[in-house]
């Protein structure tokens, strides 16, 4: 460790980690996740930071712990960690306990973050735009779609690594934790108003009891007995569903359609309350999961799913 002179980290030994962040999923394990990967990300700035071996092993065992965030939005975490082992390094007081309790109070918000800002937002945008060119033939459809991900992927990687880095050595000046607190508090409040915005995406309930079943006047629904046979009559039944003709003469409402009228993902909401107030109660994730399933079978005996 170092005794008078400072010790820090360069851009060539960020870019470094940058580079290595890319394998942070090459060494994936069911016991603790992502843990190489981290370690091996990690490495340079070990090696710059700490001279004797028993104080690198130490550093890497630190780094060999449970970690599971977004492959893409760990390297603010990374950069946070860069500058509190820079401040462990130069003998500041900083114990392996806040190191540790940095990356877990970021890697579970960041990973709500990263799931709808890439795969739901922008991996649709960018395959729309590079399909938009593929169906006329032009190969700058594909190529486009990969161009631009990777350079989107590895801005936010890098800015966000820097941003962390810098965030970090402010962190290290406040060593009361009142920043610290902040930090992981900020980020678990973005990680939390995501994951609700997309409960209505990933919690899917449909009631299915029929409320009531209306006959239609003519004219508003596809006469499908009245239509030319073959590929001339699925277009003209395309053409009078485009205009707004309903497929069935019977209106079937059920009890999902007037739901939906009145709150959408009602039902969804419900259930994921439920299951938060279980986990208050302290009732095992597995027993909340066999229930889900067992209810979900016997409702859809029953006909209400």
């Amino acid at each position: 460790m170092a005794d008078n002179k400072k010790i820090s980290l360069s851009k060539a030994d960020r870019l470094k980690m940058f580079g290595r962040s890319y394998f942070l999923l090459s060494s994936f394990n069911y016991e603790r996740m992502q843990n190489g990967g981290v370690a091996y990300t990690l490495i340079p700035a070990i090696k710059k930071l700490y001279t004797r071996k028993e104080d690198r092993a130490a550093a890497l065992k630190r780094h060999l712990e449970f970690f599971n965030t977004h492959p893409f939005m760990a390297n603010p975490i990374f950069g946070v960690t860069m500058a509190l082992e820079e401040e462990k390094a130069n003998s500041a007081d900083v114990d392996d306990a806040a190191i540790s309790g940095v990356k877990v109070g970021m890697m579970g918000p960041l990973a709500g973050a990263g799931d709808p800002l890439f795969w739901f937002t922008l991996r649709p945008i960018l395959l729309s735009l590079g399909a938009s060119l593929a169906v006329s033939g032009n190969i700058l459809g594909p190529l486009l779609f990969f161009i631009l991900w990777n350079i989107i992927a590895a801005a936010v990687k890098w800015y966000t690594q820097e941003f962390g880095y810098r965030a970090g050595v402010s962190i290290t000046d406040d060593l009361s934790g009142g920043l610290l607190q902040k930090v992981t508090r900020g980020a678990s409040m973005m990680g939390m108003f995501v994951i609700g915005a997309l409960i209505q995406r990933w919690v899917s309930i449909t009631f299915t009891p029929v409320v009531s079943q209306v006959k239609q006047q003519k004219g508003t629904y596809i006469d499908w007995d009245k239509l030319p046979a073959g590929i001339k009559g699925l277009r003209e039944a395309f053409t009078q569903y485009a205009e707004g003709r309903s497929v069935s003469a019977t209106k079937v409402t059920t009890l999902q359609d007037n739901l939906n009228q009145l709150v959408p993902g009602l039902a969804a909401l419900g259930l994921t309350f439920l299951c938060m107030y279980l986990l208050k109660k302290k009732v095992s994730p597995i027993i909340i999961i066999l229930g889900i399933f067992i209810a979900a079978i016997l409702f859809h005996v029953i006909g209400l799913l």
